[in-house]
């Protein structure tokens, strides 16, 4: 009778188990399908706009995570309106520009005079996906 109950046991074990593997793993796959829905992986991104702008706008201590806060944040926003390129790019021109606009308005008291100068200096004549900075005009 004991084996019966240890046998029991084991398999419940095993089972709970593998649904825990799965639960961690269809997570991972909802994750990487949104990423690939939107096409912005908004945290990789952040990295790389940051790193760049980093160096070219030689930023501080402090202010470095209020620009990453304020590139973070504009990302996410566009993230949730790029189904609109495909669909109503005249809508999603309107409403990136207002993105935009917002975000340069946010920059503006965070950078000096000179580095949001620079900033705008950065904008890239077209938007190509091997200048990660296209991100933060187009």
């Amino acid at each position: 009778m004991k084996k019966i109950y240890f046998i029991l046991a084991l398999s419940f074990g095993m089972l709970l188990s593998s649904n825990a593997q799965i639960s961690t793993s269809s997570l991972k796959n909802t994750a990487k399908k949104v990423s690939t829905a939107t096409g912005l992986d908004v945290n990789a991104v952040s990295e790389k706009i940051m790193s760049k702008l980093t160096t070219a706008l030689t930023l501080t201590k402090d202010q470095q995570p209020k620009v990453l806060a304020t590139v973070t944040n504009f990302l996410k926003s566009k993230s949730e309106i790029l189904a609109l390129a495909g669909s109503d790019k005249s809508k999603y021109n309107t409403q990136l520009n207002a993105l935009t606009t917002d975000l340069t308005s946010k920059l503006k008291p965070i950078l000096s005079a000179t580095q949001y100068t620079k900033f705008l200096g950065l904008k890239p004549t077209t938007n190509t996906a091997t200048n990660v900075l296209s991100q933060l005009f187009y």
